[in-house]
């Protein structure tokens, strides 16, 4: 395929030499400014634009700014065209995003290979960069099968929580919404990659693997002593979590797993476990699963209880804000309580 190459100046010989030169093998159009240029942007995407510094109405500068403030045209590479250098103007382009610099007037052969090697360039960026996305995606669904699998061995010795670990992420979908509508946490939440924090949540039970079946599904209310071994799966889920980040190194996905695991059961005042960590000592991953884990599990037959009703539900997590839940993620939990209530209902 022919590539496209817009060449922008106010200098008639300037165009009339990069038409002759590049023409035979690409195809040109040569702008007379930078107005010009955005209006034919609108129609057609050149694989790189030749533009000049100093022009009448825009300068290159102020282009730039609008070429790579604008998604449709970011990514374009531009060469800044000048008559006059010096360091200061080169470092800002180049901080802007120009990738080079070419001196006016320009002679025929450096101005074609000048274009031959940037191109060039730019494929293999292009091709680098897709197959980086090809693996990058692989990895994830190997990633996202792993944890499925995991997850799934947990749900499935856990005989009395079916589901447990879909309709929990369900939940975690829900309030991380509403948290980035309503602005709460907004500034811990918005670097996070909201589809590694919600899949790695249904890792948050992983320590029931060390738990005894005989107490994991037992049919009846648990003893004291059975609920002190029960309680032990935090800790051992975010032990099991380190293990494996020692091992793989994969730091960002399972350090949201391990914050799952090893904080959904502490508490705002500081009476959960296993730390007893209070109030924003809990980390965000640990506090927001905390709602999503207990109104399951209210709303959940159990062998010692019958299921709340999803209103009975909302009192106890709201009247517990302050206390067991995080009182700001109570309020956003009040306000999408009735999209909880579809998901618990479709079990």
């Amino acid at each position: 395929m022919i590539k496209t190459i817009f060449v922008v100046d106010d200098n008639n010989v300037n165009l009339l030499t990069a038409e002759e030169t590049l023409s035979p093998q690409y195809n040109v159009y040569t702008l007379s400014s930078a107005k010009v240029m955005f209006e034919l942007l609108e129609n057609i995407t050149p694989e790189l634009i030749l533009l000049d510094i100093v022009m009448p109405e825009m300068s290159g500068f102020e282009a730039l700014k609008m070429l790579k403030d604008d998604e449709r045209y970011a990514e374009i590479p531009v060469i800044f065209l000048t008559s006059k250098r010096d360091s200061v103007t080169e470092a800002a382009g180049f901080e802007m995003g120009v990738v080079d610099y070419m001196s006016k007037p320009f002679s025929a052969p450096v101005l074609l290979n000048r274009i031959k090697t940037h191109l060039h360039i730019e494929d293999i960026i292009k091709e680098r960069t897709t197959q980086l996305r090809d693996r990058t995606d692989k990895l994830l669904r190997l990633q996202n099968s792993m944890v499925s699998v995991l997850a799934n061995m947990v749900e499935n010795r856990d005989k009395l929580t079916g589901r447990h670990t879909e309709r929990t992420t369900n939940y975690i979908k829900i309030l991380l919404g509403a948290m980035i509508e309503h602005g709460v946490y907004e500034d811990q939440i918005k670097e996070w990659d909201m589809d590694v924090v919600v899949s790695s949540a249904r890792l948050h039970d992983i320590g029931k693997i060390v738990v005894t079946d005989l107490i994991l599904n037992k049919p009846d209310k648990l003893t004291d002593e059975e609920m002190e071994i029960m309680r032990t799966h935090a800790a051992e889920g975010e032990k099991i979590i380190d293990t494996i980040i020692d091992d793989t190194g994969d730091e960002d996905f399972l350090f949201n797993a391990k914050l799952f695991a090893g904080t959904h059961h502490e508490k705002w005042d500081g009476t959960g476990y296993p730390c007893k960590l209070k109030g924003d000592s809990i980390p965000l991953q640990g506090r927001i699963m905390a709602i999503a884990d207990v109104y399951d599990a209210l709303v959940s037959d159990r062998p010692y209880k019958a299921a709340f009703s999803h209103e009975k539900a909302v009192d106890i997590i709201v009247t517990s804000g302050g206390t067991h839940f995080d009182p700001k993620l109570a309020e956003v939990f009040l306000k999408v309580n009735g999209l909880f209530e579809k998901v618990s209902a479709a079990r």
